[in-house]
């Protein structure tokens, strides 16, 4: 029940990773969605699994597939990403729980780099 529980919120978080990439790309005048307090104590490296599990569901519903076929792709956008995103970019995260403007357009870049569909 708690794995559950837990897959739940890592779902939820990676959710609103893509998310606020789509939402917010072409104007950070959108209305953000509240912020994520499970996002707090994100290490760089569990913000990647939160962005590659968010990926993974995202990509393989706009690409009629399924989320083994865009693994790879996912891991390279989660990982680009994230190493690309600054110190202030990660902090920014987890206040939020999503990308500040300057880590969704990194996010974008690396949709199109890994060969992904843009959720917008």
């Amino acid at each position: 029940m708690m794995m559950r529980r837990l897959g739940a919120v890592v779902l939820a978080g990676g959710f609103s990773v893509l998310l606020g990439v789509s939402a917010h790309a072409a104007s950070s005048s959108t209305a953000l969605p509240p912020p994520d307090p499970t996002a707090k104590n994100l290490t760089p490296y569990m913000i990647k699994l939160r962005a590659f599990d968010a990926c993974l569901v995202t990509q393989s519903r706009l690409m009629n597939t399924t989320r083994e076929a865009v693994h790879s792709p996912c891991s390279c956008y989660a990982s680009g990403t994230v190493d690309a995103m600054s110190k202030d970019e990660i902090q920014a995260f987890r206040d939020t729980g999503y990308f500040n403007d300057s880590a969704r357009e990194k996010g974008l870049q690396f949709i199109d780099k890994c060969k992904l569909k843009r959720p917008f």
